[in-house]
C-alpha cells in the first residue's frame, strides 16, 4: 500500500470518478475546510497533527457515498480506498468518521468485519469531529447533531456519547467551537 498522499485535486478527482454525485463532494469540501481549520487550531496549540493527512482524509471520507448512503457507507469507502491503493492512514479516517465511532460489539451487531471503528489518532477525530458540524452544506452546533443522532439511535446509544466526547475534547484542546466562533 502506498504511504504517499495523493493530492486535494486528486482526491476530489478520486470522488468524482468513484461516482459520487456533486453533493456529496461539496460536502465533503465543506467538511474539508472545517477539518483543516480545526487541524490549524491544534497545530497552534503545539498538537502534533498532519495537516495534509486531515485535508485529504477529509475530502475523501465520504467516497463510500458513491455506492450507499447507509452508515455501511465507511465499510464501501474503505473497500474503494484500499482498491485504490490509498495509505492506510487515509483508510482509517474513511473506516472510523461515522456517528462518534462504532465498537467492536456495535459492528459485530451491523454484520461488519469485526473490529473497531472508533477513531484514534488526532487527524481521525479530526475528521470524525468535523463531520458531526457539518450538516449538508451546513455549519451546525454539536447540540443539534447530539439531538439528530438522540432521535435516531436513542438518547442513550453509545454513539451519542462518543460524539460528546469528541466535543469535550476539542473543547479542552482548542477551545470552543460554536458555530458562531472564528473557527467556523
Amino acid at each position: 500500500m502506498s504511504e504517499e498522499l495523493p493530492s486535494p485535486e486528486m482526491a476530489l478527482k478520486l470522488l468524482s470518478q468513484s461516482g459520487c454525485s456533486s453533493r456529496v463532494i461539496a460536502h465533503c469540501k465543506v467538511v474539508t475546510a472545517l477539518a483543516v481549520q480545526i487541524a490549524k487550531a491544534c497545530e497552534k496549540k503545539g498538537l502534533n497533527v498532519d495537516v495534509k493527512l486531515v485535508e485529504v482524509g477529509a475530502l475523501l471520507h465520504d467516497i463510500g457515498r458513491s455506492k450507499t448512503h447507509g452508515v455501511d457507507h465507511v465499510i464501501r469507502g474503505a473497500e474503494i480506498a484500499r482498491s485504490l491503493n490509498l495509505p492506510e492512514s487515509v483508510v482509517s479516517i474513511i473506516e472510523r468518521h461515522a456517528g462518534g465511532g462504532i465498537t467492536l460489539n456495535e459492528a459485530k451487531k451491523l454484520g461488519w468485519p469485526i473490529k473497531s471503528y472508533v477513531p484514534n489518532t488526532l487527524e481521525e477525530k479530526i475528521v470524525t469531529y468535523a463531520d458531526k458540524l457539518i450538516e449538508g452544506l451546513r455549519r451546525v452546533p454539536v447540540e443539534r447533531t447530539v439531538k439528530k443522532l438522540s432521535r435516531e439511535l436513542g438518547k442513550n446509544h453509545s454513539s451519542v456519547a462518543r460524539v460528546k466526547k469528541l466535543h469535550e475534547e476539542f473543547s479542552i484542546l482548542i477551545g470552543d467551537l460554536d458555530a458562531d466562533s472564528h473557527i467556523a
